[in-house]
C-alpha cells in the first residue's frame, strides 16, 4: 500500500511539473534570421559573433530566407558553390527555404549543396520530376532547447511565367505551385501549440498580401526585395533584413506555457559585432584565389552604381558596333568602387549572372513601348515605376497624375530612324513589348565585353550622371 501512495505522489508530482511547464511557465526564445546574403561571405565573421552572443544567453534558432549564392565570385567560381553552404554549417542554421538564384547553375549543383547542408532546406510550392534533383521538404518542426515547438514552412517566388526569376530552361522538369496556396497548406499541419514560422522568398509585397488573408501563420521571414522590414500585418510578424549581411533579423518570442504572449522582431547591424577569429581564418581560405586579385583596369575617378550602368552600356555598345545600349538597374550589383586599381573580383561581382547579349534593331517608337511598358509593368511591381532601363543616351520619361508612363522623349534620336542595340539577356528574354528586327542572341558574356573595355581604356573615367529622368506630364 506504502509503494502504491509513493507511486501517486510521483505522478501528481510530474503532472504539477508538466501544467507548471506547460500552462505557466514564462519562457523566451530568439529567431535569428538571414536572407539574400548572395555569398557576401565578409560579414559570416561578425554574423557568427552575434549568433554566439544571442546563443549564450537565450534558446535560439538560426534560419535563412533564401538566396545564399550569385553575388560574390568567390564563392560563385568554386566548386559546387559549396564555401557558402560550410560556412553555414559552421555556424549551425537550423532551417533555410530557396530563393530563385538558388536555382543559377541548375538543378543537380543545387542538390549538390541541399545534400551538404547539414541543416533541412523547405520548399512547399516546388516538386520535382528529375533524377537529379529531388523535391524538398515543404515544412519541418523544430524544437528550442527550452521546449519550444516550431513548425517551419518555406516558398518561393513563382511569378515569373510559373517559376522563380530565370531562364526558363533552368527550371525543366520541375514545377511551381502558387506559393500563398501552399503556404497555406504546409502551415496548416502544424500541431497545437507550435509557432508558425514561414520562410518566405516572395518579397515583401507578396509577404504583406499572403499575411493579410490568413490566419495560420505567426511569423514571416522573409526576402528577395532587399528590403528592410519591420510589420505587423493582421497579427502576422514580418521581417526582413536586406541583403549582403549588413543585417540580422532577431524575433524575440516569449510565452507562457505554449501561449504566445508577444512576438517582437527587429534589425540589427552586423557592423556592430566584432569579426570571430576561427570563421576570418575560413574566409581567408575560401577567398585564397590569387587570378581574382590580377589588376584588370583602372578608374579614373570614384563610381557610383549609376556609374556602373554608364560602364556597362559603353562596354556594350562598343564590343557589338551598335548605336544603344541598355542594362537594367538590377542587373548591376555593384553599388560604388573608388578610384583606382579595379581587380577581376570587382569586375564579376559587378555582374554576376554570366550574362550573354542581345542585339535588335530598333525604331524610337519601339524604345518607347518597351521603357513605358516596363515601367508601368505589374508583373514586376518592384522592378517598375522607376529608371529601370539605363542606356549611353538620354531620355525622359513622361508620368502622369496617376504616376504612370505616358511617354519617353529621346532627346538626340531622330522619329521613324532604326536603330542598332545591345543588351543584357535579361532584358531582351525577360522585358515585356521588345519589338524590332534582327533580334539576335549572342553567345558573349558581359563580363568579357567589360574587361575588353577596361583593357582598351586605361585609366577609364566614369559619368556618375543620369542621363535618363522622369518628367511630369
Amino acid at each position: 500500500m506504502k509503494k502504491i501512495i509513493a507511486l501517486l505522489c510521483v505522478v501528481v508530482a510530474l503532472a504539477g511539473t508538466l501544467f507548471y511547464r506547460t500552462t505557466l511557465q514564462q519562457r523566451e526564445v530568439v529567431i535569428l534570421s538571414t536572407n539574400d546574403m548572395h555569398a557576401n561571405i565578409e560579414n559570416f565573421a561578425s554574423l557568427v559573433t552575434a549568433v554566439n552572443l544571442c546563443r549564450d544567453s537565450v534558446a535560439t534558432l538560426l534560419v535563412d530566407a533564401g538566396d545564399r549564392w550569385t553575388g560574390n565570385v568567390y564563392v560563385d567560381l568554386a566548386e559546387g558553390r559549396l564555401p557558402i553552404i560550410d560556412l553555414m554549417n559552421h555556424i549551425g542554421y537550423d532551417a533555410a527555404t530557396l530563393g530563385n538564384h538558388e536555382f543559377d547553375k541548375g538543378a543537380a549543383l543545387l542538390q549538390g549543396a541541399i545534400s551538404h547542408a547539414n541543416f533541412p532546406i523547405v520548399c512547399a510550392n516546388m516538386e520535382s520530376s528529375r533524377e537529379d534533383m529531388s523535391t524538398p521538404l515543404a515544412a519541418v518542426t523544430l524544437k528550442s532547447k527550452n521546449g519550444v515547438r516550431f513548425h517551419v514552412a518555406g516558398v518561393v517566388t513563382n511569378f515569373d511565367g510559373g517559376h522563380p526569376e530565370g531562364s526558363n530552361e533552368v527550371y525543366e522538369g520541375l514545377i511551381f505551385s502558387h506559393p500563398f496556396d501552399a503556404a497555406t497548406e504546409a502551415l496548416s499541419a502544424a500541431k497545437s501549440g507550435d509557432i508558425r514560422l514561414l520562410l518566405s522568398h516572395m518579397g515583401d509585397d507578396r509577404d504583406v498580401q499572403y499575411a493579410s488573408a490568413i490566419d495560420c501563420c505567426d511569423i514571416i521571414i522573409g526576402g528577395h526585395t532587399h528590403v528592410v522590414m519591420d510589420s505587423v500585418v493582421n497579427n502576422v510578424v514580418i521581417g526582413q533584413t536586406g541583403r549582403k549581411l549588413k543585417n540580422i533579423g532577431a524575433t524575440t518570442i516569449r510565452l507562457k506555457g505554449r501561449k504566445i504572449t508577444s512576438i517582437d522582431y527587429r534589425n540589427i547591424p552586423l557592423a556592430e559585432y566584432a569579426k570571430d577569429s576561427t570563421t576570418l581564418a575560413l574566409i581567408e581560405q575560401i577567398e585564397d584565389n590569387p587570378k581574382l586579385k590580377v589588376k584588370v583596369g583602372q578608374f579614373a575617378n570614384a563610381v557610383s552604381h549609376v556609374g556602373f550602368a554608364d560602364l556597362l552600356t559603353r562596354s556594350l555598345a562598343e564590343a557589338m558596333g551598335t548605336q544603344l545600349a541598355f542594362y537594367h538597374y538590377g542587373g548591376i550589383r555593384l553599388a560604388e568602387h573608388p578610384a583606382g586599381d579595379i581587380k577581376l573580383s570587382t569586375i564579376y561581382n559587378l555582374e554576376p549572372f554570366e550574362s550573354k547579349i542581345h542585339t535588335i534593331t530598333m525604331t524610337p517608337a519601339q524604345l518607347r513601348a518597351m521603357i513605358i511598358a516596363k515601367y508601368n509593368d505589374t508583373e514586376n511591381p518592384k522592378e517598375s515605376h522607376r529608371v529601370d532601363l539605363f542606356c549611353n543616351t538620354p531620355y525622359d520619361i513622361v508620368i502622369d497624375s496617376r504616376g504612370e508612363a505616358v511617354d519617353v522623349r529621346f532627346p538626340k534620336l531622330k522619329e521613324g530612324r532604326k536603330y542598332s542595340v545591345a543588351m543584357a539577356d535579361y532584358i531582351g528574354k525577360k522585358y515585356p513589348s521588345i519589338h524590332g528586327e534582327e533580334h539576335t542572341k549572342h553567345n558573349i558574356l558581359v563580363t568579357d565585353v567589360v574587361l575588353d573595355y577596361l583593357k582598351n581604356h586605361p585609366n577609364t573615367a566614369i559619368n556618375n550622371h543620369q542621363m535618363q529622368k522622369r518628367v511630369k506630364r
